[in-house]
Order: structure tokens, then C-alpha cells, then sequence
């Protein structure tokens, strides 16, 4: 396999020269040209709204539901576009309808506003939240599947985690997770914010009942593009808008049923809970442009890559006498590596302070910890890592 010019990849990202950039976990970048190919669909809309959205629209839509649900290890008639991840997992937590009392059961590191979602609609079906914690350095994928398994009970109605937690960077064992949950009966909802791109994905492989994710983060999509795969129809959800496509029966139904193609360049039921009106859908078409882009440089390679400027992160805040906060086995992480800073740090001046040399990369305050947390997408270079190195110190000290 013949190793990519990182170098020349670099220079067809659209980065911000001052900024040492390490933090593609929050959002990616953008190639230059996925950038043109989204410019060209906007200047279409632009220059015929009405010619786009009717007859433009359903071909190139179908094209991108197709080429991205392939990508993803999924079919395009179980594939729903959406702005991001978290209005996905929104659009599947508002509109199902779990009979309780029960609880929704989830890991002690879900990004909040997701937390805050599930609250939500606990409160609204009488249901409870429980949380059980992640062992935080696991020796192997097994050892976090024991600490799910036994969180698990009979009143446990939906299991809801993070492929890869964004605190840490941490991959689960998903597959073997939503395994288990099926076995006992319990429906499972994967926040797969950070997965496409950054490891390799199946998501009919997964098996969860619905997995959600980005495509604005390791994909370098556009921002716009995120996406929830339902595994099985026959659990009714609702969506967030009711617009055209609510009542498939207003709409001929195609001849195969109602996962069939029809003429918007979806099927009844994806259309049902994907249509919102009139939207900008054009990072949506874009989005195969980002997964040409580095499948040109390979995919392999982009994932060996990441996989050594991990391990370069991880010598880097040895160096720096920070402890891993991210497991080094590959079964377990992917594209982010995150360290603990010292006790007493000032969080938000941390931040600040980073910034003040225009170092992007998040501070998380956890309950038991702070972390700092590494992003390293194939642009990336050693030089950024040690920039931070040069800086960190310095900043730590001045904060504590």
C-alpha cells in the first residue's frame, strides 16, 4: 500500500493557518473539494428554487441517500437524512412511544444535551434514567460489556450509548452491547456522533434498533449532515414536523410498497420522517463528495494514520507526566486521545488560555475529572502536538 503525501491531503483543507487545529471531534473542516461540490448544488437552488426542489432535487437525493447508506453498512430504504446527530436522536426520542413504568438505562459519559432529551421524554411516558459507570480504562472491550449487562433489569426498556464517548475518545464494543440488550428484550438507540469515518462502520453489523450519527465530524462533510438508521420498521416513530410525507396515503405509494423509491428521491416511510419543508439539503448531496475525498487517500491509510499520531498523543502527555484517559488498544479508540489534567485547574481560563495562542482543542470538566483531549484526523501534524506540548505547561500553570 502505497503511503499518501499527508502534506499535499493537508493543502486541500480548508484550515485556518494561525490555528493549531485538534479538535475535529467537535467539527471537521472542510476539503476544498467538498466545499465546491456544495457550492455548485447551492448555486443550482439559487439560481431556480423551484426547478431545483422538483426536478433536480429526487435523482441527486437518491444518489446521496444510496452512496452514503452503502458507506455506512446500511440500505438506503432504512437510511434517514437529518441536520446532525442530535436532531436524529431527538426525531427518534420524541416520536417513540415505550410503555412504562420502566427506565431508560445509559453510561455515565453521554453528552448532556442527549442526557437532557432523555429526561425529557422519561418524564413525559413515566419512565426513569439510570446511569451505571464506564470502567474508565478497561483491559479489553469485554470488561465494559460486563458493566452493561449488569446495569441491565427486568424494568430496563431502551439501553442509549456512544459508539466512541466524547469526553475520552473511548470506542465501544456496540455490536456486542446491542446483542446483549436484544436478548433481554431492550431497545437500543447508538449515538454514533463520532464513528463514520474515523473506524470502519457496518451499522446492519451493529444492530441497534436505531443508530444515529455525523457526518460533519471524521467524513468532513459539510455542517448539515447527520443521519439515524432504523433497523425494523415495525416499531412506529413520529416525526419532529409534520409536512409533506406525513400521510403516505396523499402520495401514490409505489407498486413494491412503502420502501420502495418513489418520486422525491426517497421512500414513503424515509420521507415520512425526513421531509421538514423547505430546507438547505445541499450538505446533504455533498456528503458523497466527502467520503470520495478520502477514499482517494485510502482508507486504511487515513486509519493507520490516525492510529500514529495517537500514539505520538500518548508519548506527548507522557512527557508531560498527564495520565491517559484513553486506551491505547485500537479495539477501544479511534481518533481521539484524551489525558486527566492535574487537580485544581480553572477550567474556562484553561480554555482561554489555549486560545490566547490560538490552540483549538476542548477542556472537559467531568464529575471525577478534568480531560484535554487530543483530535488528530490525517491533517494533523506532529508539529500541532507539539505546539500544545510547548504551550500546555505554561498554561497549566498559570490557571492552577
Amino acid at each position: 500500500m502505497t503511503t499518501p503525501d499527508w502534506t499535499a491531503a493537508r493543502g486541500q483543507m480548508m484550515l485556518d493557518p494561525t490555528v493549531t487545529m485538534l479538535n475535529t471531534g467537535s467539527f471537521g473542516p472542510t476539503p476544498v473539494p467538498v466545499f465546491e461540490a456544495a457550492n455548485e448544488f447551492r448555486k443550482l437552488l439559487a439560481m431556480g428554487p423551484t426547478n431545483f426542489f422538483v426536478r433536480t432535487l429526487p435523482p441527486l437525493l437518491w444518489d446521496a441517500r444510496t452512496k452514503t447508506a452503502n458507506f455506512l453498512g446500511t440500505a438506503p430504504e432504512r437510511f434517514v437524512f437529518t441536520s446532525n446527530v442530535s436532531a436524529a436522536i431527538n426525531l427518534v426520542v420524541s416520536g417513540l412511544r415505550i410503555d412504562g413504568p420502566g427506565e431508560v438505562l445509559m453510561t455515565d459519559h453521554e453528552y448532556g444535551s442527549m442526557v437532557w432529551c432523555w429526561e425529557r421524554a422519561a418524564a413525559r411516558q413515566n419512565l426513569d434514567v439510570k446511569t451505571f459507570p464506564l470502567p474508565t480504562m478497561p483491559r479489553d472491550p469485554g470488561v465494559i460489556v460486563e458493566a452493561a449487562v449488569r446495569a441491565m433489569t427486568p424494568r430496563t426498556k431502551v439501553f442509549f450509548f456512544s459508539h466512541a464517548l466524547s469526553p475520552t475518545g473511548m470506542v465501544l464494543p456496540a455490536k456486542e452491547l446491542c446483542a446483549e440488550a436484544r436478548r433481554r428484550g431492550i431497545l437500543t438507540v447508538v449515538d454514533g456522533a463520532h464513528v463514520p469515518a474515523m473506524v470502519a462502520l457496518n451499522i446492519d453489523d451493529v444492530g441497534a434498533d436505531y443508530y444515529a450519527g455525523n457526518c460533519h465530524k471524521w467524513l468532513l462533510a459539510p455542517s448539515g449532515s447527520g443521519f439515524v438508521a432504523v433497523r425494523d420498521w415495525d416499531r412506529h416513530v413520529e416525526p419532529l414536523h409534520v409536512s409533506w410525507g406525513y400521510k403516505t396515503d396523499a402520495d401514490p405509494v409505489p407498486a413494491s410498497g412503502p420502501d420502495a423509491r418513489d418520486a422525491y428521491g426517497s421512500t414513503p416511510r424515509t420521507r415520512y420522517l425526513e421531509f421538514e419543508g423547505t430546507k438547505d439539503v445541499c450538505p446533504w448531496l455533498a456528503t458523497p463528495a466527502a467520503i470520495a475525498f478520502q477514499e482517494a487517500l485510502g482508507w486504511d491509510a487515513v486509519r493507520d494514520r490516525h492510529a500514529e499520531l495517537a500514539a505520538y498523543s500518548r508519548r506527548v502527555y507522557d512527557k508531560l507526566g498527564l495520565k491517559l484517559a484513553t486506551p491505547a488498544d485500537r479495539r477501544m479508540s479511534g481518533s481521539m486521545t484524551a489525558c486527566e489534567l492535574p487537580p485544581g485547574v480553572n477550567v474556562p481560563a484553561l480554555r482561554a488560555k489555549l486560545w490566547e495562542h490560538r490552540i483549538e482543542i476542548p477542556v472537559n470538566e467531568r464529575p471525577d475529572r478534568m480531560l484535554l483531549r487530543i483530535s488528530h484526523h490525517f491533517y494533523t501534524t506532529e508539529a500541532e502536538i507539539d505546539r500544545l506540548a510547548d504551550v500546555l505547561p505554561r498554561a497549566l500553570r498559570e490557571v492552577t
